[in-house]
């Protein structure tokens, strides 16, 4: 039954604010289309909002306005129908269809930012690359792991309750508990035996000799 029907679900992937549509002449050169040879671009053909819809059949590049769809155009991936223009990133040539009659026809479309323009490139490129995985699996990035990480289980390396661990950094050896008696400065040694100089330690220092007595 039609009232069952699952309605087609659509997707806004971009929406212009303001585009300018102009009437570009035909191409003479295989060189590519210029802004500057499209006439007044402050005096456009039309006005109004651009919008990209992304349905189950396809993605489609509608120009319209409150009321009526001026121009529509059916954007594939493999033949695209957006072109950019080479003296300005803004402007842009489309190829849109008349879906009643199949007649093509070719016309220019402006942005009145650089941002824009840029937004609106980024939606297109985004979706090429969605279909390019769709149409070849094979070349998307698979979720399987790694071939250099090693397989099997993997270890549990967290302490248990009441575990401990040492750490050992080399050449850091232990200090000798034994330490040399400092010389008393009286001539003794404060340890249990002192230091002479016949074994080459530090010799022993005599008292002060006694001090002159002053004359009267």
């Amino acid at each position: 039954m039609d009232e069952f029907k699952e309605e087609e679900i659509e997707s806004i992937l971009y929406i212009g604010r303001e585009v300018s549509v102009y009437k570009i002449p035909p191409l003479k050169k295989n060189e590519g289309h210029r802004a500057q040879e499209w006439g007044d671009l402050g005096n456009p053909l039309w006005k109004g909002r651009l919008r990209i819809i992304e349905r189950s059949s396809g993605v489609s590049i509608q120009f319209e306005d409150s009321t009526t769809v001026f121009a529509k155009a059916d954007y594939d991936p493999a033949k695209p129908s957006v072109e950019a223009v080479l003296d300005s990133s803004r402007y842009f040539v489309v190829r849109v269809e008349d879906s009643g009659s199949g007649r093509r026809a070719y016309i220019g479309m402006g942005f009145l930012e650089r941002t824009d323009s840029f937004d609106f490139n980024v939606a297109l490129q985004d979706y090429t690359k969605r279909w390019r995985a769709r149409m070849n699996p094979s070349e998307a990035p698979s979720d399987q792991p790694s071939p250099h990480i090693p397989a099997g289980p993997k270890k549990d390396y967290t302490l248990k309750e009441g575990q401990t661990f040492s750490i050992s950094i080399p050449g850091r050896a232990k200090q000798s508990s034994t330490i040399p008696a400092a010389p008393n400065l009286l001539g003794g040694s404060s340890g249990s035996s002192g230091l002479s100089s016949g074994s080459g330690g530090i010799p022993a220092l005599l008292p002060p000799p006694p001090s002159a007595p002053r004359k009267r």
